[in-house]
């Protein structure tokens, strides 16, 4: 198995996650590109010490942008997870 750490990049913060985290007890993640449903839910339960009960996976292709010579250039891609918990589990960040 792969580091936990390479494949959990970031947590996201952001409003829809915030609500997603209060209401439903799901919690949103950036992850490698590479990374497997089952993969995400062991690397999520081995750093949170949480147990998982769900991973639903998205991937976001990047955008156009103008770059200011009047050329396109692209944002890079990236894998969101929506990772549900067991009823009573959170996780706190500091």
């Amino acid at each position: 198995m792969k580091d936990p750490r390479t494949i959990i990049r970031k947590v996201l913060l952001t409003e829809k996650g915030t609500a997603m985290k209060e209401k439903e007890n799901q919690y949103l993640f950036e992850v490698s590109p590479d990374a497997n449903k089952i993969e995400i839910r062991l690397a999520v339960e081995k750093l949170f010490k949480v147990k998982v009960t769900k991973v639903n996976t998205l991937n976001r292709s990047g955008k156009q942008k103008r770059l200011r010579t009047m050329k396109y250039g692209w944002t890079a891609d990236s894998k969101r997870a929506i990772v549900t918990l067991k009823e009573g589990d959170k996780i706190e960040f500091s």
